[in-house]
């Protein structure tokens, strides 16, 4: 009975031990997601002007050509970026990202394109090398803190893969895959297709906002060389955020459940061990009251 009561003070301080490192990470993880929610909110702003300032050049020019802006049928490759974290302890979200880029690289498959992946993130490096997969590129060591030049890097690597032809190793259309912050409890994956832009013609109804009319000198087609990789750069590393904060939020959701198990472990294991030590201390007792009673039986004899 002492073995078991020892063996189960053993598991207690274990399992303490453990929710104390769980409580830790709960506790970072919360203090910056505060700092992660407000890049995002600070990033949004110039996402959305060069998207609408993009979209206008876009529908007053109608002819315009190039060639981020056109479908390459040509090509048979499809880019995909999957953003993944670079450390674990954050529950299901490196799984739902990573069955998402399985999803869409069937889909692409399907439809008789090659698909071709960028990663960005430890864990998504990690898990196709494990299942020797192959990949184009690959960056790690920013994911809960990504800065804008880490998205320069992502986005003129796979602009530049978008403008080679098939036989130079190029692809045909870029995606990404990536975690939406919504709030604390809900985060979606998204899969959005970069380039080349999606334009959808609609009429105007007089509900919907202005566009406004810009000039260009010397032209709207050299205006677009220098807006395109500014848009690529500003929408990767939005996602990148987005992303960020996402995997803050699943970090203290998954650290937070440990915690809260490991406390009604704790609790579990005192029980136990109060109960072996009350059989203990009951089977002592007996033991006394029966040497007792021998002994004075003996003595009346």
């Amino acid at each position: 009975m002492p073995a078991q009561v020892r063996e189960l003070r053993q598991r207690i301080r274990s399992v303490k031990s453990t929710a104390k490192i769980t409580r830790a990470q709960e506790m970072i993880a919360t203090s910056r997601i505060v700092k992660a929610q407000q890049a995002v909110a600070a990033s949004k702003p110039y996402a959305d002007q060069i998207v609408a300032a993009l979209t206008a050049l876009v529908s007053h020019n109608v002819g315009i050509d190039h060639p981020l802006l056109h479908e390459q049928p040509e090509d048979s490759r499809s880019a995909v970026v999957v953003i993944t974290s670079d450390r674990g302890f954050c529950g299901g979200y490196n799984a739902n990202v990573l069955r998402e880029a399985e999803a869409l690289a069937q889909r692409l498959r399907d439809r008789g394109r090659e698909p071709v992946m960028y990663l960005v993130g430890n864990k998504g490096l990690t898990w196709y090398r494990f299942r020797d997969r192959d990949y184009a590129e690959a960056w790690t060591g920013f994911s809960d803190r990504p800065t804008f030049e880490s998205a320069e890097r992502i986005g003129r690597r796979v602009a530049e893969d978008f403008l080679k032809t098939d036989a130079e190793g190029g692809v045909g259309e870029i995606h990404v895959i990536f975690t939406e912050f919504h709030s604390m409890l809900t985060q979606e994956v998204r899969v959005r297709r970069l380039i080349p832009l999606e334009i959808s013609e609609r009429e105007d109804d007089g509900t919907g906002p202005v566009l406004p009319a810009y000039e260009f000198e010397p032209s709207a087609k050299d205006a677009l060389d220098l807006m395109l990789p500014n848009y690529i750069e500003s929408r990767i590393f939005h996602m990148l955020l987005q992303s960020a904060a996402s995997e803050h939020a699943a970090r203290r959701r998954a650290m937070k459940s440990a915690t809260d198990n490991a406390n009604e472990l704790i609790d579990v294991y005192t029980r136990l061990m109060n109960q072996a030590r009350q059989a203990a201390i009951t089977q002592e007792i007996s033991e006394i009251v029966g040497g007792a009673d021998a002994l004075a039986d003996s003595g009346g004899e």
